[in-house]
């Protein structure tokens, strides 16, 4: 319905949507992807942003259904929808749950009004909560995001809105910092100096609180931005993070997938009007797939696996690799960062420590060059 000035996804409004023909394209591309896909198992779905609570339940319904037609289905699979908490959304959670999602993950983004409002959100505090409450009736997994370092936000405010958002919290929270991405509204804004974030230290600060908080409310973080209580984490995300295959359909869609032992890189394409044009013509709206070769699928799994309280296990590093994970990695550096508190190598994994976890992509620029 509307394009939040901070977010630089693959998001667009349109006044109009034709439901039937994005169903039948979404199906259409779901037949495609079963032909590289023949007898694999499928533990999650995510129906992901922009806004796919605006979408008519019984699309959710028979993308669900076709996906358990093409293939085989995990007993206990998790199947989320992203919403938002305005109240047109929320009524339809009861829809959603009959067509089949069992896990929702919400926007609420901030529990302040005047924060909402900067951020561009549709919502107030209040319809916040509703939906939240709502949602915690309805399903049997739920989740909301928070964004934190906001401007003129005080670590004292943070503080006092986390324990607030644990009031309404059963299972899982996700809680980022806010970024000013290039070619965002925010982008030129911040650039203007219309209004000022946090610096890094104090950033740094946001993020030890929120440790601090959800720990002790035993809901501690198992990734860097995302706090669950122990069986409440995403199985999608994960997936994620341990470098598994994953399908992405739709326009903009990046996805990897193992065909015969070669690791691919696919994508659809970005403009939802090309990609229901390609889709019309070829049955699907996919780029040509792409190898990723040994080393960049070894980046891609220490970028994607030190994001993790759990780390990465050797193993997974050895199966990759075909040799020790030592003769891999350059194990000075790991010394060295070891040394320094920010990585812990255990008998079977490679792990961050809470204070790696805030500085990743400065460890990773170290162990990766």
């Amino acid at each position: 319905k509307k394009k939040c000035p901070y977010c630089d996804f693959n998001s667009h409004v349109s006044d109009e949507i034709d439901h039937e023909a994005w169903t039948n394209s979404y199906l259409k591309e779901l037949d495609f992807i079963k032909q590289k896909t023949q007898g694999r198992r499928v533990s999650s779905i995510f129906f992901g942003g922009g806004t796919p609570s605006l979408m008519k339940p019984v699309t959710v319904e028979k993308i669900i259904n076709h996906i358990q037609k093409n293939w085989s289905i995990a007993n206990n699979i998790e199947i989320t929808l992203e919403a938002n908490p305005t109240s047109i959304e929320a009524e339809k959670f009861q829809a959603f749950r009959a067509a089949g999602i069992n896990r929702v993950s919400i926007g609420v983004q901030s529990l302040r009004d005047e924060d909402l409002k900067f951020l561009g959100r549709e919502h107030n505090a209040k319809e916040a909560i509703k939906a939240v409450k709502l949602a915690n009736k309805v399903f049997d997994r739920v989740s909301f995001d928070l964004m934190y370092a906001r401007p003129e936000q005080t670590g004292d405010a943070w503080e006092k809105e986390l324990k607030e958002a644990l009031e309404y919290a059963t299972g899982h929270l996700s809680l980022y910092q806010l970024t000013i991405e290039q070619g965002t509204p925010f982008y030129s804004q911040h650039a203007r100096g219309d209004f000022r974030i946090p610096e890094s230290d104090q950033a740094g600060d946001f993020y030890e609180i929120t440790q601090d908080i959800l720990g002790a409310a035993k809901m501690p973080a198992y990734e860097i931005s995302n706090h669950a209580i122990e069986g409440q984490e995403s199985v999608h995300n994960l997936a994620y993070w341990q470098y598994a295959d994953y399908i992405g359909v739709g326009p903009g869609a990046h996805g990897r997938l193992t065909i015969d032992e070669q690791k691919y890189a696919t994508r659809t394409h970005r403009a939802p009007e090309i990609w229901l044009n390609k889709v019309s013509k070829n049955n699907h709206g996919y780029h040509d797939f792409e190898k990723i070769n040994k080393d960049q699928s070894f980046t891609e799994m220490m970028m994607m696996g030190l994001r993790l309280k759990e780390g990465i296990p050797y193993t997974r590093i050895e199966k990759l690799m075909g040799k020790n994970w030592q003769e891999v990695l350059r194990m000075d550096k790991i010394s060295s960062l070891e040394n320094e508190g920010y990585l812990i190598q255990t008998k079977t994994h490679l792990k961050p420590t809470q204070e790696g976890m805030q500085r990743l992509n400065s460890l990773l620029s170290f162990l990766l060059v």
